[in-house]
C-alpha cells in the first residue's frame, strides 16, 4: 500500500466531509497541531517548541503531497505553507513578546541587594 496515496485519500475525505476549502483546512490544522503540541509537551507557546511541531507537520504534509502527485506544485505548496504557519507563528510571537512589552511599561525592576550601589 502506498502511504502517500493513502494519506492523500484521507485528506480528500476530510475536505469532502467538511465541505471546507483547502486553505481553511490548513489554517485549522496548523492551529490544532499548535494546541496539541502545547498540551502534550507542556511547553509555553512562547518557547516556539509547539510552533516547531507545526513546521514539522506541515513539512511532512507537503512531502507526502509531493510523493502523491509525483512533482512539486509550487503555487499550491507555498500557499499551503503560508496558510498553515501564519496564525501559529503570530500566536507564538505574541505570547513571546507580551511579557517584554509589559516589562517595558513597568520600567526597570530593582532587585534589593543586587541592584544597590556597593
Amino acid at each position: 500500500m502506498n502511504l502517500a496515496k493513502s494519506y492523500h485519500d484521507i485528506i480528500l475525505w476530510i475536505g469532502d466531509g467538511t465541505g471546507l476549502p483547502d486553505a481553511i483546512l490548513h489554517i485549522h490544522a496548523g492551529l490544532a497541531v499548535l494546541m496539541m503540541a502545547r498540551v502534550v509537551f507542556g511547553r509555553s507557546l512562547g518557547t516556539f517548541i509547539p510552533f516547531g511541531f507545526v513546521v514539522l507537520a506541515e513539512a511532512a504534509n507537503e512531502i507526502l503531497d509531493r510523493l502523491a502527485f509525483g512533482a512539486w506544485r509550487w503555487s499550491d505548496t507555498i500557499t499551503d505553507i503560508g496558510n498553515t504557519l501564519f496564525w501559529p507563528f503570530v500566536i507564538s510571537l505574541a505570547v513571546r513578546v507580551r511579557p517584554l512589552m509589559a516589562r517595558d511599561r513597568r520600567g526597570p525592576q530593582v532587585v534589593p541587594g543586587l541592584d544597590e550601589p556597593r
